[in-house]
């Protein structure tokens, strides 16, 4: 049934087609950490197709926490609804979702190789450019993708809108461009009811679940939508290094897929006019958001439905400025993460991007704004009193 659904419709109801069987309304609940086994082989059997990235043998259960659970399989199947792939595979966090997708597709395949489209999310940064993981990595632009795809190159990692710059990239292009090279996209900026990467030949579409699926600031993780034979080595990886997403969390994140159409496209408008409104602030040089420069490239309505709902701001006072904004703010709060009900403002190159190589961290005069669903004329007034303060006298060593 949900398969011809609306994706408003399909946010509501994917991933539930089983609860009526179970004669529950609700989503279940299951904190099992062990299940009972009926015998000895039929367990064994299950325990083995979980653990090299299959899935139950329904004559032998769940067997344990660490490779099956039922909360989070429905959330799976929910979210890869959304994304039109054949399955999902949901982990602790977004970063234990990155690292499982790297193992799988270089220590696995023997080609250590990848080639990743900076600008990206600092924590997928670091983790590239320090080897952690036995991989070698290029960076580069969008279209020096083919030119850096070498015969051991086994991933291409691509984020758009990127953080924290929203720079759009092609999906389409870089897949021609990879050729047979498999293609992550995170997606975590525009989400599923914006963007849609698989459509666009990506291999993988990654989400660090903790933004906007789960919407509340209260869950970490992770989730990958792909094709199943990709699942089944990303479920490996996750069964052998214990990266499963808490049942908890899973049922958190299924209950926040049935809202998310509703606040990504609320956040959105009011991004939109914030976005408009900081960019005839004199103490603004530049906002960073889709559209606002006319969408040259026409990515938006042929590949992003929609602009999002965040955005960044390169201030004319520099460092000092930004430090200025982001501790003068009263309704947004100062915190990294984004995507939730409520506005927050960090200040990219000092926290998410810190580890980042000197030459790809975002500039000291920009601040990264994630709007909430606040009322945006209060939003409004909250910035122009911190921007007021952004003229003061220079931050001194004591107050960095």
């Amino acid at each position: 049934m949900t398969s011809s659904l609306h994706r408003d419709s399909l946010a509501v109801h994917a991933g539930r087609d089983d609860l009526t069987a179970l004669g529950v309304h609700a989503l279940p609940l299951d904190l099992s950490s062990t299940n009972p086994l009926p015998d000895i082989l039929s367990g064994g059997d299950s325990y083995e197709a979980m653990a090299t990235g299959g899935r139950p043998v329904p004559e032998g259960g769940a067997v344990y926490a660490r490779l099956w659970n039922p909360t989070v399989a429905r959330f799976e199947t929910a979210l890869a609804r959304l994304e039109h792939t054949d399955t999902a595979v949901a982990f602790g966090s977004g970063m234990a979702a990155m690292t499982a997708a790297i193992l799988a597709h270089t220590t696995m395949t023997g080609r250590r190789h990848v080639v990743a489209v900076r600008p990206l999310y600092g924590g997928t940064d670091h983790l590239l450019a320090t080897g952690l993981l036995g991989t070698e990595v290029s960076f580069c632009d969008e279209a020096q993708v083919g030119d850096a795809i070498r015969p051991d190159t086994g991933l291409i990692v691509l984020e758009t809108p990127a953080n924290p710059t929203l720079d759009l990239a092609d999906i389409a292009a870089v897949t021609e461009r990879a050729g047979p090279v498999p293609v992550l996209v995170d997606n975590t900026f525009a989400t599923p009811v914006l963007q849609n990467p698989a459509t666009l030949g990506a291999a993988m579409v990654l989400h660090s679940a903790t933004k906007y699926l789960g919407g509340h600031g209260d869950v970490v993780g992770g989730v990958i939508a792909c094709a199943e034979e990709t699942a089944a080595r990303l479920r490996q990886v996750r069964a052998v290094t214990g990266g499963l997403l808490h049942p908890l969390g899973g049922y958190l994140l299924h209950r926040g897929l049935a809202t998310l159409p509703v606040r990504v496209r609320a956040q959105q408008a009011t991004a939109a006019r914030l976005a408009g409104w900081l960019a005839g602030h004199p103490a603004v040089d530049r906002v960073h958001y889709p559209g606002l420069d006319g969408d040259p490239r026409g990515l938006l309505g042929r590949q992003m439905h929609g602009t999002g709902a965040m955005l960044s701001v390169s201030l004319r006072g520099g460092f000092d400025a930004a430090a200025r904004l982001t501790s003068g703010t009263r309704l947004f709060t100062h915190a990294v993460s984004l995507g939730g009900v409520d506005s927050l403002i960090q200040h990219p190159a000092s926290l998410t991007h810190r580890p980042v190589a000197a030459e790809a961290r975002p500039c000291a005069a920009l601040v990264r704004i994630s709007v909430g669903l606040e009322h945006c004329d209060d939003l409004l007034q909250d910035l122009e009193q911190a921007l007021a303060a952004t003229a003061g006298a220079p931050v001194t060593a004591a107050t960095r």
